[in-house]
This record gives structure tokens, C-alpha cells and sequence, in this order.
């Protein structure tokens, strides 16, 4: 027999690919989205692609009232819905803290003051409350380097060196233990989330799980809203017929994963017990640098010759050097698996760009961050 479930942000990139996942499964979905207008366009209508058999209701995760009509009989709740962008959130304080971090708390408080059936709660996390990944010094072992300083990048020196000994540190995958560094607005809101959850969980006896998401791609990602996923904006630019701008030199690396991998991740965290109170990364366990990525979205959609990453040899601040996740937890503990490597994921991906139309708004969002400073 389906659960009622209810999927917050489920109109979004990832939330919509979670209910179409839910659905399949038999369970019966209410979506509840604001549908924000830097996502889904000014008209701020409801999205084509969203699945039909979903209950719909509009409304801001901040509106307790309406919220607390999306939670009635519902018996699942996966809490999507966010603000998102990591540079945009670096000015944008108050309002990324109040719908991220207040917008996660007024679900929680109905959940504690309100009668209600909710069993399991499925939270959004993110790689970014790491900051910077693991690394490994030969003469210091394990570290955990903070932010790379200020001079040290103005040089255009890029790599992390050892805190302690200044040596040279080679990047590790990041598993669950690392000590949390978040390094902008948006990364604390979604500790914020985390934290939270998990402590409202233990504390009333709901099963939570808590999924670091790493770099999700996959079609349905806004690709008029610069603050989105790289893939996403690289790939608006080219649409354009703009070059990627690639800060640093292009070597940093992230962990790309395919959305259908994590809606795959999503279930397995409602289905197994083994997930309850639990926190995993979801991403590939593969390093990959963003210039690669950039050149491998110029070649997929046929403008390989016309453009090249621009690399502008500059740096965003709070930006990290390398992260990618150790996914030997929830291999071990739900049997997650890839299914989507990145060579088949870019195809699917610049197959649906290309049916797309974008408003390329890189350059005005990159000087919104330089005329307060963020980059250099």
C-alpha cells in the first residue's frame, strides 16, 4: 500500500524528478511549491513537466498556515524546498536565512504542536556545509584545511597547502565525519537544515534522514537562473553563444551526480530502516574539474571550435579547491549504487538543453558579486 506523501519544493528541479520517482512507486504525492520566479519565470506558472497525479498547493514553506493544510494525513515528508545559490546568498542574508533555515523550522513546529501522521522525514543537505574536502599531508596525515588565505590566491596560487607544515596536500575523498566548514549563507542554512531535523527527529521518535547532496545535473534545472547548478549555467552560456567563465584556473574539482540518482537515493532512504538518523553524502565517489565539464558541454552541444572555457584566472571568496564525496556509507548501509555515469548523464542532459531556450544572466549576476567585493 502507497504512503501519503508530501514533497516540499516538489515543483523544483530535484523535488519534481523525486515525486515522478514517488508516483512510479505507487505512493500518493502532494506537491507544495512557491513557485519562485528566479526558477520558474516571472509568470511564475507551474511547471509543464510536473507530474499530473500530484495534489498541488502554492505556498511558501514560511506560511505555516498553508503549510500546515499541506501536512494533513500525510505520512512522509520530503523537505526540498530551498533557496538556492551559493553566491547570491552571500547578499541576500536575511532572505536565504528566512526561507532556508525559518522556512525548515515552521515545518518542524507544526510537527511538534500539531496533530499529525508524519512517520519519516527526508531532509536536503549539501556538500557545501563542508567548505573545503579531506586532504592528506605525507608529513601531517589526515587534515582538514580551512579556507585557502587571502594573499595566497590574490598570487594566483591556487592548490591548498598544509596548514601546519605548508606542504603540498593531496585531496581525499570526503566521507560523513569531516568536520562541517560551511562557507557561505547558503551552506549554513543548509546545516541549519540538517541539524534541525535530525535533532527534532531523535527528540519526538520520527525516523529522519538527512542526504548531502554533491553536484546534481539533469534536465528540468533552471537554466535561466544564474545561481543554479555549474552544468546548468555552462550550459545557458553556450546556448547563448558565450563561453564558460571558469574561475582559478579551471583545475578545482567537484562530484557530479545525476538526478535520477538521487531520487534513487531519496527512496532507499524512506524504505530502509538502516537510514533512520542517519546522514550520507550522495555523489559519484569521481573528482572531475570544472573545465573538464565545461569542455565536455561545449563539445556535446556542437559548439566544439566556436568556444572555449573562458578561464579568467580570478577567484570568487569562499569558493573551494576540491570536494568529492566518499559514498562508502550509504553503499554499505542501502545498497546505493550509480547508475548514471557522467558520460551517458552529459548526453541526456545536452540532448534536453538543446531542445531549451535560455536567458543567459551570468554577467549580471557576476557583477552583482563584484561590486560587493566577492570576487577578485
Amino acid at each position: 500500500m502507497g504512503k501519503h506523501i508530501l514533497v516540499t519544493g516538489g515543483a523544483g528541479f530535484i523535488g519534481s524528478h523525486i515525486v515522478d520517482g514517488l508516483i512510479a512507486k505507487g505512493h500518493q504525492v502532494r506537491v507544495f511549491d512557491n513557485l519562485d520566479p528566479q526558477v520558474h519565470g516571472p509568470e511564475a506558472k507551474k511547471p509543464d513537466y510536473l507530474n499530473p497525479e500530484v495534489e498541488f498547493i502554492k505556498g511558501d514553506v514560511r506560511d505555516r498556515e498553508t503549510l500546515h493544510k499541506a501536512l494533513e494525513g500525510i505520512e512522509v515528508v520530503y523537505h526540498e524546498a530551498a533557496a538556492v545559490g551559493v553566491g547570491q546568498s552571500m547578499y541576500q542574508i536575511r532572505h536565504y536565512i528566512d526561507v532556508n533555515s525559518v522556512g525548515g523550522a515552521t515545518l518542524l513546529d507544526i510537527l511538534a504542536n500539531e496533530k499529525n501522521k508524519v512517520e519519516k522525514l527526508v531532509v536536503a543537505s549539501s556538500m557545501s556545509i563542508y567548505g573545503e574536502g579531506k586532504y592528506h599531508c605525507v608529513k601531517c596525515g589526515v587534515i582538514y584545511p580551512r579556507l585557502r588565505p587571502e594573499d595566497q590566491l590574490a598570487r594566483g596560487e591556487w592548490e591548498v597547502f598544509c596548514p601546519q607544515c605548508q606542504s603540498p596536500l593531496e585531496k581525499m575523498p570526503t566521507d560523513e565525519t569531516k568536520p562541517l566548514m560551511p562557507t557561505s549563507i547558503y551552506a549554513i542554512g543548509k546545516r541549519d537544515h540538517e541539524e534541525m531535523f535530525l535533532a527534532f527527529g531523535n527528540a519526538y521518535g520520527i525516523s529522519t534522514t538527512a542526504l548531502r547532496y554533491f553536484n546534481v545535473y539533469g534536465d528540468r534545472q533552471s537554466l535561466s537562473n544564474p545561481y543554479t547548478g555549474v552544468a546548468a549555467i555552462f550550459s545557458s552560456r553556450i546556448l547563448n553563444n558565450h563561453g564558460p567563465v571558469v574561475y582559478e584556473d579551471g583545475l578545482q574539482s567537484r562530484d557530479f551526480i545525476h538526478v535520477s540518482d538521487i531520487v534513487k537515493a531519496n527512496i532507499l532512504s524512506m524504505e530502509k530502516k538502516e537510514a533512520d538518523y542517519e546522514v550520507f553524502n550522495v555523489g559519484s565517489g569521481i573528482s572531475l574539474s570544472i573545465k573538464y565539464v565545461a569542455e565536455v558541454l561545449i563539445d556535446k552541444l556542437g559548439k566544439k571550435g566556436q568556444l572555449e572555457p573562458e578561464i579568467v584566472r580570478k577567484y570568487r571568496k569562499g569558493d573551494i579547491r576540491y570536494c568529492y564525496a566518499d559514498i562508502s556509507k550509504i553503499k554499505a548501509k542501502l545498497g546505493f549504487n550509480i547508475s548514471v555515469d557522467f558520460e551517458t548523464g552529459m548526453e541526456g542532459l545536452t540532448r534536453w538543453v538543446a531542445s531549451q531556450t535560455a536567458v543567459d544572466g551570468f554577467e549580471k549576476a557576476k557583477q552583482e558579486l563584484e561590486s560587493r567585493g566577492l570576487t577578485s
